[in-house]
This record gives structure tokens, sequence and C-alpha cells, in this order.
């Protein structure tokens, strides 16, 4: 990409992030009943990329410019995104999200569940705000987006028992738990903007495979990341053995001997949190876990790119997408 492209479509990203976020700030929120609505001026205003807004209106914007119409419909995704994080910190205990104190630490749990429940509902009503013609398609995909996310974490909580758990069975839930709203999000602003169906297809598997990419790379980055750059600490998915990419894969390449010392560590209850994430990250990199993890997330964005070069749209119109792609490719938070 030559420099006056590149820098175009670093204005037209920035320029978009600014727009959500002041259609985030413009939301009110209600003073009573006290303690309901803090929390999500709390978690609304920590800022971030915005991911899955972005990826609405800039596919959105591969066919039409006027974003007012769909960002009703972005602002209900972020705000949707951010009430499963609610949820997803209290039932893992998470302390920190983006170097701040999570919902039910900084409150306590009833008020991360209560304020999590009225963020799903202002979701909802926002996406039904969107001035696009095909609006009931819009809910209707956002929907069923929002059940499969609860299928996704269904399977999370449910791999957290077992120790057989597969390649192929952890990458679909990851695919449901995180990749479907990323592909919503892209497919959302192409029904939006009246895209053929065939290219609607192609942008939310596109937006899909960032997702499943996104994913690993956030497992990997929970292990090899820098805590003060990745907003969480480091080893957080080992301490509560969570089933990550790099969990399954090690146990699923480790020989007997290794396998019984990865699974003894993670059971221990007595062991030091730091002994412990240093143990299992010591197997994972006797495994070569992390190649593995780098391999499998370059698969993933190699796929996306592909399909991004084949949607029959002007190279003009795509460039601020594929450029907001590539910056989720290789990220340390």
């Amino acid at each position: 990409m030559n420099t006056p492209t590149r820098h175009h479509c670093i204005r037209t990203m920035k320029k978009l992030l600014e727009t959500i976020e002041k259609a985030l700030h413009a939301e009110g929120y209600p003073s009573r009943p006290e303690g309901l609505y803090e929390p999500v001026d709390y978690v609304l205003s920590s800022g971030g990329k915005r991911v899955r807004p972005m990826l609405m209106l800039l596919s959105y914007k591969l066919y039409r410019d006027d974003v007012d119409a769909i960002l009703p419909a972005a602002v209900g995704l972020e705000t949707y995104h951010n009430h499963t994080l609610l949820h997803d910190d209290l039932m893992d205990r998470a302390d920190m999200r983006h170097g701040r104190p999570t919902v039910h630490r900084r409150w306590d749990d009833n008020t991360a569940i209560l304020s999590g429940d009225a963020m799903l509902v202002m979701a909802f009503r926002r996406v039904m705000r969107a001035g696009c013609a095909n609006r009931e398609r819009l809910l209707s995909l956002f929907a069923r987006t929002a059940e499969e996310v609860c299928q996704g974490q269904q399977y999370d909580v449910n791999f957290e028992r077992r120790t057989d758990v597969s390649e192929a069975e952890y990458l679909e839930m990851i695919r449901l738990k995180t990749s479907v709203l990323l592909a919503c999000a892209a497919a959302m602003g192409a029904i939006g903007a009246g895209a053929p169906e065939a290219e609607v297809r192609s942008l939310y598997r596109f937006a899909e495979c960032l997702g499943l990419a996104f994913q690993i790379e956030d497992d990997y980055l929970d292990v090899y990341g820098d805590a003060a750059v990745f907003g969480k600490r480091i080893g957080g998915d080992i301490l509560c053995g969570k089933k990550t990419f790099l969990l399954v894969g090690a146990l699923a390449r480790a020989d007997e001997a290794t396998r019984r010392e990865l699974l003894a560590c993670l059971a221990d209850g007595e062991m030091a949190a730091e002994e412990k994430i240093a143990r299992v990250t010591s197997v994972y990199d006797r495994l070569g876990m992390a190649a593995c993890c780098r391999a499998q997330i370059e698969t993933y964005h190699a796929e996306a790119r592909a399909l991004l070069d084949a949607l029959p749209v002007a190279e003009a119109r795509k460039a601020p997408l594929r450029a907001f792609a590539e910056s989720l490719s290789g990220r340390k938070s």
C-alpha cells in the first residue's frame, strides 16, 4: 500500500472511531435507580479500538457513505459486546479489563449481573434505531448471533470439566463465543448498505476468520504477552484452568508423561500462582505451542485477506477495511 493510500485509510479509521465514540458518549443514562447505569457508562467509556462497530461501519462504507444510517446498530453491537464482557469477567473472576478493575471488582457481583442485563436490553433498542431499509434482517442476524454467543459461552464452561477437548471442538467454541460477533458486525454493515447476498456471506466469513485469529491471539497473549500492554494479568487462563488453543494443543501433542505433568500442575490447588504459570508455560515452550499459535493465527488472516481480495468492490473502497484487518494482526493487547 503506498503512502497516500495508507494515510487516507488512517484518516478514515480515525474519523470513524471519533464518530463511534461521539455516538457512545451521546447516549444518556438515568441517574436512578442508583448503581444500575454507572457501570454501563464506566464500561462503554473505556475506549479502545472498537473492533466490532468499526467492522460494521467499514463494511457499510464498501457500498455507501451515509454511515449515520447504520451508526445506531454499531453502537448497539458495541453495547452488546460489553454486556458479554461484564458477565464473562464475573464468570472467570477476572480482576482487570483494559487496565482497569472489572465491574464486579469495582462494585460487586450483583451489580455486574444487573448492569450487564440492562446493557443487553439497551443493545437491542439501539439496533432497532438503525435507519436502514433492512432493519428487520439486522435484528434477526443480531438475535441469532446473541444466542450463538451464549452457546459458545456454555461450551467454554462445559470444557472446564474435560481434559479431552479436541482442537476442532475448541475452534467451534471460539467461533461461537467470539468470531460470530465480528462476523455479525461485518454482515450487518453489508446488509444495511444493501449489498448482494453473496458479498454479505463473504464478508461474514472474512470477519469470522479475523475473529478466530483474534481469539487465538488472545490465548497467546495471556501467556506470552506483556501485562502492562495486554491490560490483564498474564497467566490468568492458566490459573483458572481455562481451555485455550495452547492448552488443548499441548494436551494433544504431549506424550503421556508430559500430559500427566501438565494436568497435575493445573489441578494442584496448593501450588503458588507464579509457580503454576511458570511450570505450565515451560511445558508449552517444550511443545512449541507458541509457534503453533502463530501459525494458526496467520492461516486465518491469510483466508481473510483472500476473501477481501476476491470481493468485487473497488480497491479504493476496500482499502480502509483491509488496513483495519491488518491492524488486528500481530497485536499486543
